[in-house]
């Protein structure tokens, strides 16, 4: 009975995992092309002798790719029941990547900026803080066999976690539907403004609005 119950979730987050695949495979490929090759010509993200804003921003983004790719399957409670040992090894991963993620946008910001100036500065800073807190979170209460509060903290990771994705969905959806209204090259145009904090502050309201609703650890 109760497999049968989880089996919504589990096509769901399928098929999450099989729609964020591609950005995974591009964001890896891009980060490891990133940290082995000379990328000057190719991305303004490359800094051409700037090691250090090189390693934040490649490394960032391989981190970003591994735990895009494990949120889907960590909150997946059918695997958790069966495979606890596994889930407990992923929730490792995903804490170190979601704290190397964070950390390598965070530093990125503080020696080059954003393409789209302060004001996107902020916004993606604020997003790297807040990824950090809930990687930290997330461990720090798994450790103290605080079940209820790790769950709540391990969701938020999980939403922070999808949001690089998003980011890609919202722009992909919007460009499709207006062709780039409000959008600029520099990213500074009012669509752009708007989608700094778009991609993940809505979610995560939405999110604490329903674990009122659902407090309990084991809500599925």
């Amino acid at each position: 009975m109760a497999a049968r119950r989880l089996w919504p979730q589990s096509v769901a987050l399928a098929l999450l995992w099989l729609l964020a695949l591609g950005f995974v495979l591009y964001a890896a490929g891009f980060g490891w092309r990133g940290l082995t090759r000379d990328l000057s010509g190719q991305t303004y993200l490359y800094t051409h002798g700037g090691w250090a804003a090189n390693l934040a921003v490649f490394g960032h983004m391989l981190a970003g790719a591994a735990i895009t790719c494990l949120a889907p399957l960590q909150v997946s409670a059918a695997l958790r029941r069966r495979f606890p040992a596994l889930h407990r090894g992923m929730g490792r991963v995903l804490v170190a990547g979601g704290m190397l993620a964070g950390l390598g946008g965070l530093a990125y910001i503080a020696l080059r900026g954003t393409i789209g100036g302060p004001w996107m500065d902020f916004g993606f800073a604020l997003y790297g803080v807040c990824m950090v807190v809930a990687a930290v979170q997330a461990f720090r209460f798994a450790r103290r066999r605080d079940i209820a509060r790790h769950r709540r903290w391990a969701l938020r990771l999980f939403v922070l976690a999808m949001a690089s994705w998003l980011f890609r969905v919202h722009y992909g959806l919007w460009f499709l539907a207006t062709g780039g209204l409000g959008s600029t090259e520099g990213l500074t145009g009012p669509f752009d403004r708007v989608q700094v904090l778009a991609f993940f502050v809505p979610y995560l309201v939405l999110l604490e609005l329903w674990l009122r609703r659902h407090p309990e650890p084991g809500a599925a």
